[in-house]
């Protein structure tokens, strides 16, 4: 008896152990607990490797940089004011690629050399995860490259297994077809071979033909491939181009690749470009977690410049409404602007006002909110691609780590911003961002509320609420140029603490049955 006593209670020691152990370690792996962790929602920061931090100082950005500098984005601390607080990064891709940018793959499971190897992915993924980051890999399945070895393959030899990976032209083939925006998108092998391929972005780019099984097959093992590497999801580049003008067999094909990845990681996120207007993005969210929401991003944009509000609130209530009607979880992906895209600065004329109120209204948004590297600092970038994507500035000048890859057209000079420059200065728009981040994850209603519009009755004012079941947070942003005075009805809105405020409190008067707010220029308050 007393032996079975002893083994029961050394049974139940080690039981306890072990409990203690893995909670020890859930609980380690961002320093402290955080809502965040338990779901695809979170700030996500969208970044160019090329461009980022060069560790081996070849002048191009790499993998073992992004490791190095991921104390920048998010260090794991929560209460930690020094960092970014970033809950997941986007890599814009890094397979093998002839050009720049990579988005024309040549190799779907590996690693560009110029970034690093398979095992520096697996060494950046673990210590972002042991910091309670997310690593999405921006991933470009409608096409490849015309140097990757199945179009090779496939050009070379019309036997080949590989000639059905692509979309060929046939007799009936009206080879002067225009695509969508009215580009050639049948394009031929070789001068006068007579042989045409599908291209819908350029002739360096053949689509891929997902009427072949063996294709689906391919992209499906490709997505679990990098799982198993420690990517946590996808961005999906040009998901609505799989079939070019055909929504339901666009979403037939995502949410069978949503559905096979889920096999292999049940929590992997997924996000689309789908470069369209709200009502025609809602498909999508029958197969997909997230979708880019463009027209969101240009009415932020435009009422920040302009000074009024131009009825973001409504417009976002009613997009959300048709998303979640298709997916009850839909979670919106707001942005200011992409790689694609003239950056926000530059939109903005350079003023760094307009760029914090930016800030502010991005990162009160629902959804998951979208940061491209360099809009923290304030970067600039218009025209050519190459110059929406120049070097991260780490430094006003050179420097440890800064990449070399491109001479900047916009960012250089003894004047240009940098991570050094706005790191100490408590104003700078860096520390904005710094503080917005924050703010946003650790007030729940923020990161997961609905939002309501709130009317201020001045169209310079724009003013929502994001609700949760517990909370309720009254978000005042002054797009304008003018000091403006509002009054908030403590009725329509019981608030009781300033919880974020760009101004002085002092600015707040309580009144009896009201709240008197004098909102200077280009200012935002937050009340809880």
């Amino acid at each position: 008896m007393k032996k079975q006593f002893w083994i029961k209670i050394v049974s139940a020691v080690l039981t306890l152990v072990f409990i203690f152990s893995f909670a020890s370690q859930s609980f380690a792996k961002s320093g402290t607990f955080d809502q965040t962790e338990q779901s695809n929602l979170g700030v996500y920061y969208e970044l160019f490797v090329n461009s980022f931090y060069d560790s081996n100082h070849d002048g191009h950005g790499d993998l073992n940089g992004i490791t190095q500098k991921l104390d920048y984005l998010n260090d794991g601390h929560k209460n930690s004011k020094t960092d970014l607080g970033v809950n997941a990064i986007w890599l814009m891709p890094i397979y093998p690629s002839p050009t720049y940018h990579k988005y024309d793959t040549t190799d779907f499971y590996n690693v560009d050399p110029q970034y690093g190897t398979l095992s520096d992915f697996r060494r950046l993924a673990r210590e972002a995860h042991e910091r309670g980051v997310k690593v999405i890999l921006d991933i470009a399945l409608n096409h490849t490259s015309n140097q990757n070895p199945w179009f090779l393959a496939a050009e070379n030899d019309k036997n080949s297994p590989y000639r059905d990976y692509y979309i060929w032209a046939d007799k009936n083939t009206d080879i002067n077809e225009k695509g969508p925006w009215g580009q050639q998108v049948w394009h031929e092998t070789h001068p006068g071979s007579g042989d045409y391929y599908y291209g819908v972005f350029d002739k360096a780019m053949p689509d891929l033909n997902y009427d072949n099984p063996k294709v689906r097959e391919e992209a499906i093992n490709i997505g679990k491939f990098w799982l198993n590497q420690g990517a946590d999801g996808f961005r999906l580049d040009a998901a609505m181009h799989i079939y070019t003008g055909d929504t339901e067999k666009n979403v037939a094909w995502w949410d069978e690749f949503s559905q096979a990845l889920k096999k292999t990681d049940p929590k992997v996120y997924l996000v689309g470009e789908v470069w369209d207007r709200p009502n025609n993005i809602a498909p999508y969210y029958q197969a997909l977690d997230s979708n880019f929401n463009f027209d969101l991003a240009g009415k932020i944009l435009d009422a920040v410049q302009s000074g009024e509000n131009n009825g973001i609130v409504a417009f976002e209530m009613s997009a959300l409404s048709q998303y979640q009607s298709v997916n009850a979880n839909a979670i919106d992906a707001p942005f200011l602007t992409n790689h694609d895209q003239p950056r926000t600065m530059s939109l903005l004329n350079g003023n760094v006002d307009k760029a914090k109120l930016s800030a502010s209204v991005l990162l009160t948004m629902p959804g998951n909110p979208y940061i491209y590297y360099g809009e923290e600092i304030g970067m600039l970038g218009a025209g050519p691609d190459e110059f929406k994507r120049e070097p991260f500035r780490w430094y006003p000048g050179d420097g440890e780590g800064q990449t070399t890859w491109e001479t900047p057209q916009y960012n250089v000079g003894p004047n240009a911003v940098s991570v050094q420059s706005e790191d100490l200065d408590p104003n700078s728009l860096l520390n904005r961002y710094r503080e917005l981040i924050h703010l946003r994850n650790s007030n729940p209603a923020l990161v997961a509320g609905d939002i309501k519009d709130f009317q201020t009755g001045d169209s310079r004012v724009l003013g929502y609420t994001r609700n949760d079941q517990k909370d309720s947070v009254l978000v005042l942003n002054n797009l304008s140029d003018q000091t403006v005075t509002i009054t908030v009805d403590k009725e329509a809105f019981k608030t009781h603490k300033v919880l974020f405020s760009t101004f002085s409190h002092e600015n707040v008067k309580r009144g009896h049955g009201t709240i008197k707010i004098k909102l200077p220029s280009y200012s935002t308050i937050l009340l809880k």
